[in-house]
């Protein structure tokens, strides 16, 4: 009898996170949502890797540009594998919440590209430290959409965001 509420208990959990995975990857939306939710995360969580590894293609890239050490403008490159590694323990120790502001988007057969302004926040209840665009590639694909690559850069003094891509006032 044990057993048998074992199996319970695990079929019941594989069903939660299929009908979560099936729902974070049914719509361009949704699978921008979920991605956001993933990482956004009070500090001493850690976040739901197993539901970030659902939303990728294997050979997905994050790519971010950001200053190096004299301020000139650089490019990093990660698989997901590797973001997770290297930021993961940032994330364990540090709040960390990003929502998107606004997006464009355009559409073309089995592929979109996603123009997604973002806000990142240490907590909800304060400014934004830091706000960019996230340029993110989207593939439909054996009935669910998959993220190809996340390609962002962060607003600066000498970048600030134009106004099309904030939202309408």
């Amino acid at each position: 009898m044990a057993m048998y509420r074992i199996l319970l208990v695990i079929l019941f959990c594989a069903s939660s996170v299929s009908a979560q995975d099936s729902q974070d990857t049914e719509s361009p939306d949704a699978i921008v949502q979920a991605l956001y939710d993933v990482i956004s995360t009070p500090a001493g969580e850690t976040p739901d890797w197993g539901r970030w590894d659902t939303l990728f293609i294997p050979e997905a890239r994050l790519i971010a540009i950001a200053p190096n050490e004299t301020g000139d403008d650089r490019y990093f490159a990660w698989s997901p594998d590797e973001y997770k590694e290297m930021i993961g323990g940032y994330f364990e120790e540090n709040p960390f919440f990003e929502v998107e502001l606004s997006h464009t988007s355009e559409q073309f057969g089995n592929m979109v590209h996603r123009f997604s302004t973002y806000e990142s926040y240490r907590s909800m209840d304060e400014p934004p430290f830091s706000r960019g665009i996230n340029s993110i590639q989207l593939l439909q694909m054996d009935d669910r959409w998959w993220i190809v690559n996340i390609f962002w850069q962060p607003e600066t003094p000498r970048l600030p965001l134009p106004e099309e891509y904030l939202p309408e006032k």
